[in-house]
Formats: C-alpha cells, structure tokens, sequence
C-alpha cells in the first residue's frame, strides 16, 4: 500500500525584517527608514525628484519580483517599462501620478508588516513623493540585502 505524505510549504528567502524593528501587539512595526531619512541616499533622493518615474518603476518591479519569485530582481529591474511611461505621462499630463504610487507603496507597507493604512499611504504619495518612493526603495533594498547575506 502507497502512503503519500504532504510536504511542507515552500519558504521563501530573505528577512522583511533586516533590521530587526520590534514588532508590536498588532503584529505591525515602523519603516526601516524615516519619511525624511532619504538624504543619507542623496543620488536616489535626487533621482526621485528629478525622474520620479524611473523609481517608481524600478520599485514596482523589484517588488513584484520578490512577491513572485521569492528573490531579488536581477540587475535591479529595467530603466524604462511601461508603467515608468504610464507615470510620467500621467505626471505629466495632470500632474496625478502620485495616485499609482498608492497602490505601489500600500503593497510595500503590507509586505514588509508596517504600520498605516490606505489614507495615510495617500496621503505621503500626494505630499511627499519623493522621499516616499526612496522610503520604498531602501525597504525593498534591506530585504534584497538580507537574501545576499543568507547565501553566504
């Protein structure tokens, strides 16, 4: 007679947590990174004011990578895809592109276990993109990190 046996679940890599923030009763934590701690990454502040959409895309598709594949995006994602184009058109055109970046910066905060909600994610895309999307990008980048120190 066949016994099948169930294996365990896939576990994929790398710490959401990299800097081990403390975690409270509501099972959430703070960013890694303060609102305003993005001049420590003057280039990628700078690049963020300037080119908002080549960050946004580059934090959307390093993301999506990790949610999907379990692993950092290799090279860091493309310069220029579509939803780049489709920002700065919107950037451009009306001047609302921080209404895509909700989306982007709501799965950030829920894969990562932070504190906030929708509003407030709307409210720091609308006021604060710049220094949102380098909040984002070094999130993203702790995790990516954490993935390289596991494998050594």
């Amino acid at each position: 007679m066949l016994v099948l046996q169930g294996t365990a679940p896939m576990q994929i890599g790398g710490n959401r947590n990299a800097k081990n923030i403390t975690v409270g009763a509501d099972g959430k934590r703070d960013w890694s990174f303060g609102l305003f701690d993005c001049f420590p990454r003057c280039s990628l502040c700078c690049q963020a004011v300037c080119c908002p959409c080549i960050v946004y895309s580059k934090n959307r598709q390093r993301l999506r990578h990790l949610q999907q594949q379990g692993a950092p995006l290799p090279g860091g994602g493309e310069r220029y895809d579509d939803y780049c184009l489709i920002y700065s058109g919107l950037l451009i055109l009306t001047g609302h592109a921080w209404i895509l970046h909700i989306h982007t910066r709501t799965e950030a905060r829920e894969r990562y276990g932070i504190r906030g909600d929708t509003y407030g994610d709307c409210l720091t895309a609308w006021c604060c993109r710049p220094c949102s999307l380098t909040q984002e990008r070094r999130e993203i980048e702790l995790e990516e990190g954490s993935f390289e120190q596991s494998d050594k």
